[in-house]
């Protein structure tokens, strides 16, 4: 193949200062089917669009072992996880997950739970002066989970957990002091849930942390303890993530009010469309990355085999080109016409099945759905605060966590009874 030109400068450091307009930026600079630049002294590409999604996500294009840098396996995902491996120890282990997150009830069960803890900690609201929802919805994520999952803490053992989940989504992407906290907080629970999983080898049950724990491999060997305590915290983490997209909801609801009356009144088409506009708009994953299986061409660019390639999540979500207005907040796309596959990645693309896009995005949306729910049926006060959304920190989120005040039932509010319609129809 051609030799492709070499980008002269490392983008690492721009990365750290511009964090979600990183890769816009570079993008804009470009005017081609792709971007170049070097991440850590390394050839870098980028790819945007439900083309470049299908072409990223094809093992024989992009590989994930040896894609994923060592602070963000000390940190967020953990050294052995499903994200590193490829081929079929990627798919024997990848079903793991989707018999969890993706088959029979288990979403519904665990939206059931979050309801549940939901509605008890916002009986516990009313009167008081200060309630950080970003911090609360991770205690009743965290909650809800772990008792989902089988391994519920004591109540005096809840809020320093969720610290510890949230701080490894926190700190995978800045050097500094939140990195080192999230270190240690992925040390720290993968010692404590590799005790679990000693344990529950030694019985029978059916929870998620007992099906973990006796899971075999592709070479039909069981995990050791502490690459399962890995897998675990990769059900439990991301679950408690949905912390961030809690605190845009409640942005969002502040921002656009008009949407309150009509979802509170259990307009379930506009509460499932509100959440997927939400997770469209707000930032959450920059990108995602692997390595280039081989020599390839992307729309006649030659990509080097060992390139980084990444997919340009936040960009592809306010592509102005696939996106009619992207950087309005409209739930309306959501309304008309089907939803084109491969569009919507703030979570990644591909197939959740069989690849390597994230199988908890059902999970994330239907407790997102119950979350959404649960601030229209409230009445609260929003008190003076700082509810900017940096987009140089990553992961962004607003600086005040998202403050509310007295927050109580709505008696007009109506909870929808039947579960939300499978389609998500953006336009």
């Amino acid at each position: 193949m051609q030799l492709s030109p070499t980008p002269l400068w490392d983008g690492s450091l721009s990365l750290l200062t511009r964090g979600y307009a990183w890769l816009p930026d570079l993008w804009r600079g470009t005017g081609g089917p792709l971007a170049r630049t070097r991440l850590l002294g390394r050839h870098t590409v980028a790819l945007r669009g439900p083309e470049a999604v299908r072409f990223f996500y094809d093992e024989d294009h992009v590989r994930r072992a040896g894609a994923l840098p060592e602070p963000v396996l000390s940190t967020l995902v953990g050294h052995g996880a499903v994200h590193t491996l490829d081929g079929r120890a990627h798919r024997v282990r990848k079903q793991l997950f989707v018999s969890l997150l993706m088959d029979g009830d288990g979403v519904g069960r665990l939206a059931h739970l979050v309801r549940a803890r939901w509605d008890e900690a916002a009986a516990t609201w009313p009167g008081r002066p200060r309630i950080v929802l970003f911090d609360e919805t991770a205690c009743i994520l965290t909650r809800a989970v772990c008792e989902w999952a089988g391994v519920p803490p004591a109540d005096d053992e809840v809020a320093p957990l969720a610290r510890d989940l949230v701080a490894m989504v926190d700190g995978f992407a800045t050097p500094g002091p939140r990195h080192w906290r999230a270190r240690e907080a992925r040390a720290r629970r993968e010692e404590w849930l590799a005790g679990l999983i000693e344990e529950l080898r030694e019985g029978h049950g059916v929870s998620p942390a007992a099906v973990v724990a006796r899971h075999h491999d592709a070479d039909g060997v069981p995990l050791d303890a502490r690459t399962a305590a890995v897998e675990l915290l990769n059900v439990l983490r991301p679950t408690v993530a949905v912390c961030w997209f809690a605190a845009f909801t409640a942005h969002a609801l502040h921002r656009w009010h008009r949407y309150r009356a009509p979802m509170a009144a259990g307009d379930v088409a506009l509460i499932d469309a509100f959440v997927q506009e939400v997770r469209r708009f707000y930032p959450f994953a920059p990108f995602v990355g692997g390595v280039a299986a081989r020599d390839l061409s992307w729309k006649g660019e030659p990509v080097p085999e060992g390139a980084i390639v990444l997919l340009d999540l936040y960009g592809q979500d306010h592509d102005e080109n696939l996106w009619r207005d992207p950087y309005r907040f409209d739930p309306h796309r959501f309304l008309d016409g089907p939803i084109a596959p491969d569009l919507l990645v703030p979570q990644g693309g591909g197939d959740p099945r069989t690849g390597h896009r994230c199988p908890g995005e059902m999970i994330t949306v239907a407790v997102l759905r119950e979350i959404a729910l649960g601030l229209v049926r409230l009445r609260y006060d929003v008190p003076e605060q700082d509810m900017r959304i940096s987009l140089r920190r990553v992961p962004a989120r607003p600086r005040s966590g998202f403050v509310i005040a007295d927050a109580r039932p709505d008696p007009a509010a109506v909870r929808p009874t039947e579960a939300a319609p499978a389609g998500l129809r953006p336009r």
